[in-house]
Order: C-alpha cells, then structure tokens, then sequence
C-alpha cells in the first residue's frame, strides 16, 4: 500500500492529433517533460506527425510517438519516419505496438520485429516502450500475449534500450495487479505504466471499451462507479486508482507508475489529475506501518 498521491509521480499521457489545441491550457497543470504518447490515423503523412511530436516538445512535454509494427510497409517507411523524427529532435522516446491491422503491409508482424531491426537506436531512440495486456486480448491467446511480451521485453534488452510496459487499459484495479505480479513472477522487470481512462462519459467509455476488445462485466462497472444499464454520468477513475494504491506491494509489482487515457479531451484529463492530486489528503489515503 502506498498514498495514493505517490502513484502521480512520472505519469503520461495520450493525445490525438486533432486534440493538440489543448496542449497549450495544459500546461499550467501538467508538470513539465511529462511524456504524452501521440497516436495518428493511418492517413496521416510524415509532415503532419512530426509537426504533431514538435507541437508536444514546444509545450513543455516529451513527445512519445507511436510506431505501428503492422501499418509500416517497408523498412525504407520506418527509416524515413525515424529519421524525420531524429532530424526534428523529437525521436528519442518512441511507444511501439504491432497495431490493429489483422495482417502487417510490410515486413514487421508485431512490436518486437521493429525493436529487433536496430533501426531505433540506428536513429537516436532512446526509450522504447511496448504494450501489455492485463485484461487480454480477443484475438490472441494469453499464452501468445505473454510469448510476446518477453519477446519485445528481450528485443529491448539485446539493443540496449530502456524501456517500459503501458497496458492496455482497463476498468478493473485488481486484475491490473494480478497480472502486474505475473509479470514480476516471469522476470520482467521493466517499469509498468497501468493505464488509466480519464474522465469521460459512460457512453464514451463503452464505445472505447468495444473499439479495443476491453470486456466490461456489471461487476467490474459497479465497483469503477458506472451502471452498464444506466450509461448517464461522466466517471472518474478515482476508484480504479484508489484500490491500486491499497493494492500496491513494490516487493511483489516492481515500479508501477499510471498513464492516462484521455477519453474525455486532453485538457479535462490533466485539470482532473491535478484536482485529484492535489486534493487534501484523505485517512484512507495514507499508509500506515504496523507497529
């Protein structure tokens, strides 16, 4: 068990394109270099997604673009996009996942084919960090997810690159830390970032929830604070957060920081982080030694 303010040490967060207007009203309540994952639509050109990393940079954050293994289509794609990146000084942290493509375009099937290729650190990356599925996945089995994750954790270790784990995100606390623990027992010992959804409507939520295979039982949506047949209000993870606090054994999960979906807008996540954090701290909120 730690404070639950602990736990917003070295958070991060994503962003969309089309959100980088908050970027600017953000910044008074989002400390400076906290790192903010970019995602794109597969429309989106090279000029328009290192303008995006350099609009994250000029605000005071550390950009972490998104390299999608299964969208590149060739190795000349992925050359030319971290070469941008580099040359515009925004490529030393970069999120890799395989991406939702059923089939890759090119030659990378999954996250750990791109780390394996040397081009990262060939190109200035630093930081590479990987997904994790506390929640599963409903493509995949769980012994080929956790078959991947060692495989991209060993890619990492081989290219001498830091890294970290951001899950999949998720409505249920204590399954994130059971899982958490699992990746422990196995040897993984990168941080893990739990990933977080912001604020947002249920209705937002749900739909966000199908869109990434993320089951939602009533149980597990009572205990978060929402009904599955009453889909009004806008839930805050404050529970979520809570019981991974009371939760927490770092003999047992290792570091563990938080990352936060912004489901609800960029700049409604960071004003509830900050209001959450800097809230006047709470008995349950405080850890207490056993004499």
């Amino acid at each position: 068990m730690i404070p639950v303010r602990a736990l917003f040490a070295d958070f991060s967060l994503d962003i969309t394109a089309k959100e980088l207007g908050e970027l600017e009203p953000a910044r008074g309540v989002i400390p400076a270099g906290t790192a903010v994952q970019l995602a794109f639509p597969e429309a989106a050109d090279l000029a328009e997604r290192v303008s995006a990393a350099r609009a994250i940079k000029e605000a005071g954050f550390m950009p972490e673009p998104i390299i999608a293994a299964r969208r590149l289509r060739s190795a000349e794609m992925l050359r030319d996009y971290l070469a941008a990146l580099r040359a515009a000084d925004v490529g030393e942290s970069v999120l890799v996942v395989a991406g939702d493509r059923a089939q890759p375009q090119g030659p990378y099937p999954d996250a750990a084919t791109v780390i394996g290729s040397g081009l990262l650190e060939a190109h200035g990356v630093r930081q590479a960090s990987i997904a994790g599925h506390p929640g599963g996945h409903p493509a995949v089995t769980d012994d080929a997810l956790w078959a991947a994750l060692a495989a991209k954790t060993a890619a990492l270790r081989q290219h001498g690159l830091g890294g970290s784990v951001v899950t999949q995100f998720g409505f249920d606390a204590v399954r994130a830390l059971t899982w958490l623990a699992e990746v422990r027992a196995r040897g993984i010992g990168l941080p893990v970032r739990v990933s977080v959804p912001g604020p947002a409507s249920v209705r937002r939520l749900l739909a966000c929830a199908s869109r990434c295979g993320v089951t939602v039982s009533a149980a597990v949506a009572r205990e978060y604070g929402f009904s599955l047949t009453d889909r009004t209000g806008t839930p805050g993870p404050d529970r979520f957060i809570r019981t991974l606090a009371s939760g927490y054994d770092p003999r047992l999960h290792g570091e563990m920081r938080l990352h936060f979906n912004t489901f609800g807008g960029f700049a409604a996540t960071a004003e509830w982080i900050s209001q959450f954090r800097d809230r006047p701290v709470a008995t349950e909120d405080v850890c207490t030694t056993p004499a």
